[in-house]
Formats: C-alpha cells, sequence, structure tokens
C-alpha cells in the first residue's frame, strides 16, 4: 500500500457524519431543515462585491438582513443559527455587534486576505459565538500558515466557488481535483482545527455526481458541507409540503450514503480519488468548448 493511500485511510477512518448547513431565511424551510438534521441554519449577510466577483456565474446570491435572524432564531431548538458577515471593514466591528445582539449561534468570516483580519475578527467575537473562517482567496491560503497560530478558531470552511474564481479556473472542483483542497486539509488538520469544504448536490446529482463528492470528504476528514441550492430549490417547489418532501428524502439519501462512505475501504477512496481527476478534466473540457463557442 502506498504512502498517499495510508495516509488516506488515517484521515478518513471515522465514522462519518457531516455537518450539514443550509441557507436560508424563509421560517418555515427553516424549520424543515431542523426537523431533518440540519445543524445549522445559515442566514447570509454578505454582498459587498459578491455581486461583481461571481457576474455570470448561477451562485447564490443571498438577501437576508438582521431582522431575519431575530425572525429564525427563537425557532431554533435542535440546529445553531449561522450568520455570514460581509469581508472585514471598518465596518465590521458594529456588524458584528449587532449579529450577536441578535442572537447568533455561530460567525463567519469571508473573503479574508490577511491574518490581521482574521486576528481582529477573532478578538471581536472573542467567546460570544462559535468563530469560523471561510477560505476562499489565494491570499488566504499564502497567509494560511500565519493564521493557523493565532488563538481562537473554531472552524474553517474552503470555500470552493470564490477560491475557484480567485485563481482563474473553470471550475470549482478543479480545486478537489488538483491537489489544493487536500494540501489545505492536510494543514488545517494538523493545527487541530475542525474543518470542511464547498457544497453539495443531492445523491445522485451535481455536475461532479454528490457520490463522488462525499466520498472525497471521507477520504480528507471533513467534518462539513453546504447543502447546495440544487439539494433542495424551494423557490422550485409547488408548496411547503413538497419542499419537506424532497427535503427529507434527500436528507435520508444522504445520510444512507454516509454509512456506505464510512464503510469503505482505503482502496474504493483511492480509486474515487482518480475517477475526481478523470471526470473535473472532462466537465472542465466540455465547459472550456462551450465558453469558446459562445
Amino acid at each position: 500500500m502506498s504512502d498517499a493511500v495510508l495516509r488516506s485511510c488515517e484521515r478518513g477512518c471515522k465514522q462519518m457524519h457531516l455537518k450539514l448547513m443550509y441557507i436560508t431565511n424563509n421560517p418555515d424551510v427553516a424549520l424543515i431543515a431542523q426537523k431533518n438534521g440540519v445543524e445549522r441554519i445559515w442566514i447570509d449577510l454578505e454582498t459587498e462585491g459578491k455581486e461583481e466577483r461571481q457576474k455570470g456565474i448561477d451562485s447564490v446570491k443571498s438577501h437576508h438582513c438582521t431582522e431575519d435572524i431575530k425572525k429564525i432564531k427563537p425557532l431554533l431548538t435542535t440546529s445553531e443559527l449561522l450568520v455570514r458577515i460581509n469581508p472585514w471593514s471598518e465596518n465590521s466591528k458594529n456588524e458584528l455587534e449587532n449579529v450577536l445582539s441578535c442572537g447568533a449561534d455561530a460567525v463567519m468570516l469571508p473573503m479574508w486576505k490577511t491574518a490581521g483580519e482574521v486576528e481582529k475578527f477573532l478578538n471581536t467575537v472573542g467567546s460570544r459565538a462559535t468563530k469560523i473562517l471561510l477560505l476562499e482567496t489565494k491570499e488566504a491560503v499564502e497567509c494560511l500558515d500565519d493564521v493557523l497560530t493565532l488563538k481562537g478558531i473554531d472552524e474553517i470552511h474552503i470555500g470552493l466557488n470564490d477560491l475557484h474564481l480567485s485563481y482563474g479556473l473553470t471550475f470549482m472542483f478543479e480545486l478537489l481535483s488538483n491537489g489544493v483542497v487536500e494540501k489545505l486539509c492536510d494543514k488545517i488538520r494538523a493545527a487541530q482545527i475542525p474543518y470542511g469544504f464547498g457544497g453539495i448536490a443531492g445523491i445522485g446529482g451535481g455536475m461532479l455526481p454528490a457520490e463522488n463528492i462525499v466520498l472525497e470528504h471521507k477520504r480528507l476528514g471533513s467534518r462539513q458541507v453546504i447543502l447546495s441550492r440544487s439539494f433542495c430549490n424551494a423557490e422550485l417547489c409547488a408548496d411547503i409540503a413538497e419542499t419537506e418532501k424532497v427535503f427529507r428524502e434527500n436528507i435520508r439519501k444522504l445520510r444512507d450514503f454516509e454509512k456506505y462512505a464510512t464503510e469503505a475501504k482505503e482502496d474504493v477512496l483511492w480509486q474515487n480519488k482518480i475517477e475526481v481527476e478523470q471526470k473535473v478534466k472532462a466537465i472542465v473540457e466540455i465547459m472550456t468548448e462551450r465558453k469558446n463557442n459562445g
């Protein structure tokens, strides 16, 4: 067995149970997510610079506000309320105080580029909420060693959408196939900080199949993932009953596949890694051809 396979096995040998995060400011949908075991309901306040960065990309661009925190928080009994703020600026301390006073259980800092920004975020929040860093810029990758020396980081999530744009890549999961995510996971794990990466569609869906991605979460020791819009797009459901049905069924399929991933041997995880590389390469070729053909 190769050293790479052995390291892979060491990372992924524990029982798998991904902490699930879902973005919504709809109280009914939040309750459905909580009922089906989603650990974090996500209020997304990030707006600064997002439209420009992700122009032309079919990504979630939320229009949430602090009033949504007050609306959702009292409903939650088993799920945490996570709030993503805007990138660090002169307004961030006031924004954090507002978010924390409204009852956020966890706060996330996006688009950070320096250890100084991270340190200010950590010091401002203190022990009042779980502190999560969203690693999604190449500058963040370059200063990660310095960031990991700071005290008070509770979790780090690797954001593939903005990070792949930062590197000028075609497809977000190129970061999975080219080894960038693996190197980041190895560093963060060595610092003994829980981590996760990217989002996921429902089992049986996704340009890169969700099954391949779950097995990579297992191999890399990831503990959390964002449920993508396609996992359950409430806006496309006819009514709340259909939303609940879709959500319940997709959660069941995901948790069932996690059981399979937990029992997967190291050779299965390694073969899946190779499949991911092959599938990502094929997807990039198709996307590039489409772009070139207009």
